[in-house]
């Protein structure tokens, strides 16, 4: 029984999801599902992100937390569009929440909506909310195991942003592994190694990222 109710709680999400990605599509916002464990540095990578691209791509962010609202304060500071939802318990955003608050969101005065999922490596990967892209932003202070321990959110991603390789030399972390079983599990995926703090890499990201952003404008 519980396998048929899981069944029937994920196909009532992907339709929900279909929905949300029409209404996107429909306004030619481009949306991306970040998602990472708590920690990796997500809010940080996508303040650097909106800064970068200021003037040339305007962001609308859904923050999703099981409490509080830090996250969306931050963005807020930006001039950018927020919402925030808090989960109250959830480990993940699904397509009805996002549904829900998608009237709020000026959608016409947007081009990408970032959806800052809740920070776990589980569960935001098993629903699909309506983005075009799944994008996994990685700490190697995580440690090489992960990719194997929790495989579901790495083959999900088109994207794998390996974060805080300033932190490299004086880790005991093989990055070379966390790359060659990512790989593994999904082989068209696309790694960008960066970090938050010193900036390095991100040149690399911002570009690749608004490319994507235009090409689907």
């Amino acid at each position: 029984m519980k396998v048929r109710l899981v069944k029937k709680i994920l196909e009532a999400n992907d339709r929900i999801a279909e929905n949300n990605r029409k209404k996107l599509a429909d306004a030619g916002v481009y949306t991306m599902n970040l998602m990472s464990a708590p920690g990796a540095g997500k809010t940080t990578l996508l303040q650097r992100t909106i800064k970068a691209l200021d003037g040339r791509i305007r962001f609308g962010v859904i923050e999703g937390d099981i409490q509080g609202t830090h996250d969306a304060e931050v963005i807020s500071a930006l001039n950018v569009p927020v919402i925030q939802i808090n989960t109250e318990g959830a480990c993940h955003l699904d397509a009805n929440m996002i549904s829900d608050i998608l009237p709020e969101m000026p959608l016409n005065a947007i081009d990408i909506l970032v959806i800052e999922n809740v920070g776990n490596l589980v569960c935001p990967a098993e629903f699909d909310v309506g983005e075009e892209i799944k994008v996994m932003l990685f700490s190697i202070t995580g440690g090489e195991d992960k990719p194997l321990k929790y495989p579901l959110m790495f083959q999900k991603s088109e994207v794998l942003i390996l974060n805080k390789i300033d932190l490299a030399p004086y880790l005991d972390v093989d990055m070379e592994k966390i790359k060659a079983d990512a790989i593994a599990l999904n082989p068209g995926l696309r790694i960008f190694e960066i970090s938050c703090k010193s900036g390095q890499g991100l040149d690399a990201w911002v570009a690749w990222l608004e490319d994507k952003v235009k090409v689907s404008a």
